[in-house]
């Protein structure tokens, strides 16, 4: 098997909005900038993120998107704003924002391992 030369991507997140810098993160992390992309291989990027506490998010998601969850037991709903997840972790945000544009397989999670928030 060939070993794969991984580059190392550094993104700045600041004034740039969300979803535009998740997708772009996650195409690296898949390796779809890559020539020798193929969707049942790891072959992706390191990516490395700066500046998130200065992401834009544009309209009214900062006061109306939230986070919900369930834990499985009768009345655990569970909500989050936004707002609220990007005051105690800016880096959070994009990572669920990345998460939620990544193939939910067996590739995942290796693929969240490369991405580095600073």
């Amino acid at each position: 098997m060939k070993k794969i030369e991984r580059k190392i991507h550094s993104l700045d997140a600041s004034g740039r909005p969300l979803g535009r810098l998740a997708s772009q993160v996650a195409m690296i992390l898949m390796g779809k900038n890559r020539p020798d992309y193929q969707p049942q291989l790891d072959n992706g990027d390191i990516v490395e993120v700066v500046n998130c506490d200065k992401i834009k998010l544009t309209g009214k998601k900062l006061e109306q998107k939230e986070y919900i969850w369930h834990s499985h037991h009768p009345g655990g709903l569970k909500r989050k704003k936004v707002k609220l997840v990007l005051a105690a972790d800016p880096g959070e945000v994009l990572r669920r924002a990345v998460v939620g544009m990544l193939p939910k397989n067996r590739l995942q999670r290796p693929r969240l391992k490369r991405l580095k928030i600073k």
